[in-house]
């Protein structure tokens, strides 16, 4: 069952979860900003365990079968597990760790699994990246997995909508990598109050 976040104690870092639907350019807006940010270490961008095939494209992330998944979720090694599109999702218990020493941890999220990070950790942002229906489309279209109308009539019944109460930032991806890029580097920003000398 959900805490209330006023019941957890409060901690000095805070926790980016990074949600949209496929096709809104995460994962690119992501390492966008992880190499903005590079050479920060009170900023850690957090490797997913993953129950995908390591060379399956995408995110890089640490593949695992599903009964090692399962002994893993088994031991307490996830701050936070869900299943979505039969795989298996893990965020490393250690990112909960960076959070309380103070550091800005950014992860790639779900929106169905928002509860679950928001009871793990409550001092969290959640980054909503969002991106025109044709646009999502488009980029879906490309990867060569479904048709266009499939994919379409599977955008339309997906609601971009968040449901429950979280500080929520959205970031629209319809247009230039560098324009989103640099939304969401400015949107990491302001949880860093304290520059940091090269």
């Amino acid at each position: 069952m959900d805490q209330p976040a006023q019941a957890q104690p409060e901690v000095p870092g805070r926790l980016i979860v990074v949600v949209g639907p496929s096709g809104a350019g995460k994962d690119t807006l992501m390492a966008y900003a992880a190499r903005q940010l590079q050479g920060r270490d009170d900023v850690v961008f957090v490797r997913r365990v993953i129950t995908r095939d390591g060379e399956a494209g995408g995110e890089e992330h640490e593949a695992v079968c599903e009964a090692d998944f399962q002994q893993m979720a088994e031991a307490g090694e996830f701050a936070v597990s869900w299943e979505a599109h039969g795989l298996h999702y893990g965020i490393p218990a250690d990112a909960l760790k960076q959070v309380t020493q103070g550091h800005l941890v950014i992860a790639n999220g779900s929106r169905s699994a928002l509860p679950r990070f928001a009871t793990a950790c409550p001092s969290m942002t959640v980054i909503n990246i969002t991106a025109r229906l044709e646009v999502l489309a488009e980029r879906l279209e490309a990867r060569g997995r479904e048709s266009r109308d499939e994919i379409l009539r599977r955008l339309q019944r997906s609601s971009p909508e968040l449901s429950g109460e979280f500080d929520v930032v959205t970031i629209d991806n319809s247009g230039s990598i560098e324009d989103a890029g640099q939304a969401m580097v400015a949107a990491l920003m302001q949880y860093l109050a304290v520059p940091q000398s090269s």
